[in-house]
């Protein structure tokens, strides 16, 4: 993976200062998400129920009987989560660089919705399958994808949620995460490791198999990155896979059998 040069007069980022701006973006967005999933999962472990009885709510609702207000909740949720991306997008200028540096633009888009199309029925088919598997195994909660009131606006902001988790993720885990560490000098798999572990610390809230599997997925799209030196098909993939859950989920429930 190749990284853009600062132009004449930037201060060029050493891995001490690496390393300190990793840690304020990480600190307020998801290491601390991470932090308070591993809480979570500690308080479901030492719940009075097994973890298959319990649930993990993705996207649920934040006023109910108040469609409204909740509406508005949810869209200043989503607007407030993406705050991190904006901060990751001053510091890359600050570096005389661009989000065009991690490859988050509209330069190839056909390329990029074919791979991300291509990379979500994978991962997306494989998830799913795994979900269930850990759930009858026991170690993993009823994840609940998405729990809104049937209003006008249920499907906009589960699609809305879909493309936040997306662009979020990816910009941070992905590309701003990998790229910084590519400039300290680190090997491609020690940053794919790190990458990888933190994208599941913060799917901890839904047990082993939500951690397990969001660490494999994240050594695939770490990789991926480093290949393709773009964030953007990764952006589409982890938007399609959340919206076909969150939509689908908002379908199914209640009419499949093998739907927890």
């Amino acid at each position: 993976m190749h990284t853009q040069s600062p132009a004449a007069g930037t201060p060029v980022l050493g891995p001490r200062l690496i390393r300190a701006e990793l840690f304020v973006v990480f600190a307020v967005s998801l290491g601390a998400s991470g932090l308070v999933a591993l809480v979570r999962l500690i308080g479901a472990l030492t719940a009075p129920k097994d973890l298959k009885g319990q649930q993990a709510v993705l996207v649920g609702s934040m006023a109910p009987g108040r469609p409204w207000f909740d509406l508005t909740l949810q869209l200043v949720g989503i607007a407030v989560n993406l705050a991190p991306v904006a901060l990751v997008a001053y510091l890359l200028v600050r570096s005389a660089e661009s989000m065009r540096t991690i490859g988050m633009d509209l330069r190839e888009p056909a390329r990029d919705l074919r791979r991300g199309a291509a990379l979500a029925a994978v991962i997306g088919g494989t998830g799913l399958a795994f979900y269930l598997l850990v759930y009858a195994m026991g170690v993993n909660l009823a994840v609940v994808a998405g729990n809104l009131p049937d209003e006008w606006w249920r499907v906009p902001v589960l699609l809305l949620a879909a493309a936040q988790n997306g662009v979020l993720e990816e910009v941070l885990v992905a590309g701003y995460l990998l790229h910084r560490l590519d400039q300290a000098g680190w090997s491609p798999w020690r940053a794919v490791a790190l990458s990888a572990v933190l994208r599941g610390s913060y799917h901890l809230y839904q047990g082993f198999g939500g951690f397990v599997g969001n660490v494999v997925m994240g050594v695939v799209f770490g990789r991926l990155y480093q290949r393709w030196g773009r964030a953007m098909p990764l952006v589409v993939a982890h938007t399609l896979i959340d919206a076909v859950a969150f939509v689908g989920y908002a379908a199914l429930r209640g009419r499949v059998s093998w739907l927890p």
